[in-house]
């Protein structure tokens, strides 16, 4: 999958803009602040429905302007060609068109375009709360699978539906049990799904991660990953659906005192290890980086794997703290991958011109001021 061309009104630093990007290779540079991140923030925004950056699209437009347009040109093996749109205004919310006609539901973007992002926020996988590590790989499978996303979405209005009775019934326990019951039949049934993708997905993808860590690192040290949820057993459905019912029936007195939903996927985690070293408890900074730099670069080798569509790979100053040894190792992976690369840097110092200067495949651009133009 690719993107031909890029258009801009109103988004962030750029109140007009059109960019023609390379097929390969897309080098973005200039000074911070000049609107180098808004470009492939803008890609993800096609791609998922969402900035990367941003929590909210009320302050992503510009300056004083109430509205913001986002408009991409796609190429792929599956749609030859086609146009994805996005709109966001004050009083209309955010709106997705593809060729022209607009998206009932946002999910339905998800997965048309395949995209990774490789920022500096990625630290936040390694060295936060599980919340961190579930959202990367709710947003890993979503991409793969449409069914992962729907009972995702599913199992998330169920849970609030049956929170609000936790949080609002007044009476005896038994009485509450009798009424949760067609809650918990649905969650479970959502929630059993969900796990077993997950497994599933977990256990193809550390293959991946391993490959990744050592390329980048080139340490000996062995990352892996496992997976806590609420039974050991998740390769059978129906062993996942029997524990989680179970522990639903064991948990209620305990739910109804806190009025909250307390098993299920929500509550899962996802623990990073190199060797035997716990990751998040003992892993020095440069760990953290680096293992956090494998996840997104397995993800896009698993996505090549897995999809038709290669996906687009965006990298958000990564190489700032990189020495010069793993900036060729990374931009030599991805000379190698055969996908669409965008990479912002603030310093022109890592990259040689060789590998744009009369190269059909890539391209330089300059940004400066909102204003971006074509270097090499």
């Amino acid at each position: 999958m690719k993107i031909n061309r890029l258009k801009l009104t109103n988004f962030r630093n750029h109140e007009a803009a059109e960019v023609h990007p390379a097929p390969h290779l897309n080098l973005i540079t200039g000074p911070n602040g000049a609107g180098k991140t808004s470009l492939i923030d803008a890609i993800h925004y096609l791609c998922m429905s969402r900035s990367f950056v941003s929590t909210s699209d009320l302050y992503v437009a510009h300056q004083d302007h109430k509205y913001f347009m986002i408009e991409g040109d796609f190429e792929g093996e599956i749609r030859a060609s086609f146009k994805v749109g996005c709109s966001y205004s004050r009083g209309d919310g955010k709106k997705i068109f593809v060729n022209d006609s607009p998206l009932s539901r946002l999910s339905d973007l998800i997965g048309m375009v395949p995209v990774v992002v490789l920022s500096p926020e990625d630290q936040k996988l390694t060295s936060e709360g599980p919340a961190e590590r579930r959202s990367f790989l709710d947003a890993l499978i979503s991409q793969i699978s449409p069914k992962y996303l729907r009972n995702l979405i599913r199992f998330r209005k169920i849970r609030k539906q049956r929170n609000r009775l936790l949080q609002e019934f007044r009476g005896p326990l038994d009485a509450l049990a009798g009424m949760l019951e067609p809650w918990n039949v649905q969650l479970v049934e959502a929630g059993t799904a969900i796990i077993h993708k997950r497994a599933e997905v977990l256990n193809q993808f550390s293959r991946y991660l391993a490959l990744q860590y050592r390329t980048i690192s080139e340490l000996n040290l062995e990352p892996r990953l496992t997976y806590q949820t609420i039974c050991d057993e998740t390769s059978a459905p129906e062993a996942i659906s029997s524990s989680y019912y179970e522990q639903l029936k064991s948990a209620l007195e305990k739910e109804a005192e806190r009025e909250q939903t307390l098993i299920g996927p929500h509550r899962d985690e996802v623990v990073f290890y190199l060797d035997d070293m716990e990751l998040r408890n003992f892993g020095s900074q440069g760990q953290h980086r680096l293992f956090a730099m494998a996840l997104k670069m397995a993800q896009l080798f698993y996505y090549s794997d897995e999809l038709d569509d290669l996906p687009i790979m965006l990298l958000d100053d990564v190489f700032g703290n990189l020495d010069q040894q793993k900036t060729d190792i990374i931009t030599e992976t991805l000379t190698r991958h055969s996908g669409q690369t965008f990479i912002t840097s603030a310093s022109d110092r890592p990259f040689s011109k060789d590998l744009f200067e009369g190269r059909e495949k890539n391209r330089w651009f300059t940004v400066e001021d909102g204003t971006v133009k074509k270097k090499y």
